[in-house]
């Protein structure tokens, strides 16, 4: 506890700055989910709080960030379709998939994998970050020009048939689902569908609507109605905000720049009594607990989203650990992975419990706390009260923000989080792939695939891929590069090791040699299996170096089993040499140590291997005859 408050004075002032940083972009990622500016700001208040008191980073900030954004705005949008475009009716689905993630962050932080996730590779986390960027850009061109889809009466129009359609088909599948589907209450069918009013036709044609033009290829598809349709109003608020933010960066950095623009911008509209469109109405008082997500719990309506919800807690747990690194090198001290995990899922677990957004560590507002003085929990935990008293004290100010300057806000933040770093190295990445007459880099394809993807696809999915085609081009490098530079030849063909220049000139053509240079792994199989063959059958003796053969796996194993086997069958003496720790241990399991290469045919280096075929030469030459 001493601990805790030791550094009182810089803990209060880092975080009430990094809340302050927080404010404007908790909201603007809450509108941008799809589930409105109170479950940003609920979010930034839980995860910030509870993530601080018990995560295992002591400067951490955490809330919404971009690419956690992203991926719950895919949740949203596709529950909300299964649920036919009620929010509320999607809501406590919605919060499970959220806390679902949450508990697996704890589960992964329990049982050690926060160490792992540095292994994720740079490609994939590069062409995922850029994604993010374009998505976020992509789909607020339409609120930034103030161009809603819903509200475009002459497009939702165009849904009203389909809209009657999709309203009959629920009634009939309820009246399926509850066995009244027979011929005797068909009437009653008839009745309930004459009884489907205006009201009912018009918020279905607007949720197909509003689904239709959801995420980046429904915003493309609607940008030239939407050019057609320009609110210069609100253009010019999103404009004047991004600015702002870009301009007062260039004057001064101790002031957050979004929070000037939000400020400024809502005061201008605000006090001259303009006619703009204002955010969602920000609930106030004290955040509710969402007791609907067990009560109303239905497993088919989030059984889908399960890897969802898993990829959301690796997303976060990425996301936390990079800033956690960040935190780490200016304050040149150490985090706990695992601790920071178990944090980071107790806060999203909870702020799912209050209809909160999932987030992460957050670096911009780490660094800002850090350089306000902020050094212990205390930091992380004052932010998300300060959060809490704007929300108490000053929700319906904050619902008078202008919805344009929040999407103008968002296009600085996707501008942001596009990797610019890994863009620029493209033309610099060594071309090591050949496809067809083509050499290209596989760094370069795997961000490229994830980007686009991600993209036009399905951000959960891409990651998927990505990490799969990562892994296949990295297996195919090393059983390349393993088959490069090993070879099976004579001594004489072949150049020896420094400690094999003393070997005697009559054993060279008698005694072949295996250099094994990297670990026997499935990767390197089938390339290992086409050296053996090389082996002449006239041989009488094959020495395997396996000094540096750090790895040997269960298909390594195997195949270098079957190869002993038929060397043996062929009258060919094996010898091991250099022999490491951790393919010892896997052949001493399976018994090829010692049922086919006994202990007294296993040298700790060369020089003892050339000893012992020195006293047995005769022997070796005759069973070089007899074969």
């Amino acid at each position: 506890m001493k601990n805790f408050f030791s550094n009182l004075r810089g803990d209060i002032f880092g975080g009430l700055t990094a809340g302050i940083v927080a404010l404007p972009l908790a909201l603007a990622f809450g509108v941008s989910s799809g589930m409105g500016p109170s479950a940003g700001l609920y979010g930034a208040i839980f995860i910030s709080f509870f993530a601080a008191l018990f995560g295992g980073t002591n400067t951490q900030i955490s809330g919404p960030t971009a690419p956690m954004t992203a991926v719950s705005m895919v949740v949203v949008t596709s529950i909300l379709a299964f649920n036919d475009g009620d929010f509320e009716k999607a809501l406590p689905a919605i919060l499970m998939v959220f806390l679902m993630a949450g508990l697996v962050q704890i589960g992964l932080g329990l049982v050690g994998i926060g160490k792992y996730i540095r292994y994720i590779p740079y490609p994939v986390v590069s062409g995922f970050m850029t994604a993010i960027g374009i998505i976020i850009l992509v789909t607020q061109i339409l609120p930034l020009v103030g161009y809603y889809p819903k509200e475009d009466m002459a497009l939702v129009d165009q849904y009203r048939p389909m809209a009657q359609e999709s309203i009959l088909r629920k009634i009939l599948k309820e009246e399926s689902r509850e066995s009244m589907l027979v011929l005797e209450d068909f009437q009653e069918t008839i009745d309930r569908s004459e009884e489907v009013s205006e009201e009912n036709i018009l918020k279905e044609a607007k949720a197909l609507a509003g689904k239709d033009t959801s995420g980046v290829m429904g915003a493309i598809n609607m940008l030239p109605r939407a050019l057609q349709h320009i609110n210069w109003l609100e253009l010019a608020l999103a404009f004047g905000t991004i600015v702002i933010i870009y301009g007062f960066k260039k004057i001064t950095t101790s002031l957050p720049s979004a929070l000037v623009a939000l400020l400024v911008v809502s005061g201008v509209a605000y006090g001259l009594g303009l006619d703009y469109r204002p955010i969602e109405q920000i609930p106030g008082g004290f955040p509710i607990i969402h007791f609907d997500m067990f009560t109303q719990f239905r497993l088919d309506s989030i059984t889908p989203y399960v890897f969802t919800a898993f990829t959301l807690a690796l997303l976060g747990a990425i996301d936390s650990l990079l800033t956690s690194v960040v935190a780490d090198n200016m304050t040149k001290t150490q985090h706990r992975p695992n601790r920071e995990l178990i944090g980071q899922g107790i806060g999203n677990s909870i702020a799912a419990f209050f209809g909160g957004l999932p987030g992460a560590g957050a670096t911009i507002r780490t660094v800002v706390n850090i350089n306000a003085g902020g050094k212990t929990k205390l930091s992380g935990m004052v932010a998300g009260v300060l959060l809490l008293t704007v929300l108490l004290a000053l929700g319906p100010v904050a619902s008078k923000i202008p919805a344009a300057v929040l999407a103008g806000i968002l296009v600085t933040v996707g501008i942001g989080v596009i990797d610019y770093k890994g863009l620029k190295a493209i033309p610099f990445l060594p071309r090591d792939t050949k496809i067809g007459p083509f050499k290209v880099s596989s760094e370069v394809i795997i961000m490229l695939v994830v980007m686009v993807l991600s993209t036009v696809w399905n951000l959960v999915y891409a990651v998927g891929v990505g990490l799969v085609l990562a892994s296949l081009m990295f297996m195919k490098k090393m059983g390349d590069l393993t088959a490069e530079r090993s070879d099976v030849k004579t001594l004489e063909q072949e150049k020896g090791w420094a400690d094999e220049a003393a070997f005697p000139e009559s054993l060279k053509r008698k005694v072949f040699i295996k250099h094994l240079k990297g670990p026997l792994f499935f990767g390197f199989t089938s390339e290992f299996q086409q050296l053996a063959k090389q082996i002449p059958r006239s041989a009488s003796t094959v020495i395997i170096r396996m000094d540096r053969m750090q790895y040997l796996d269960q298909s390594g194993l195997y195949t270098l089993e079957d190869i002993l086997i038929d060397l043996k069958n062929s009258g060919i003496e094996v010898l091991f040499v250099g022999l490491l720790e951790q393919p010892r241990y896997m052949m001493e399991r399976v018994r090829l140590i010692p049922s086919l290469i006994s202990e007294n045919r296993i040298f700790i280096d060369f020089k003892a291997c050339t000893a012992y075929l020195k006293s047995n030469l005769d022997q070796t030459v005759d069973v070089s005859k007899e074969n």
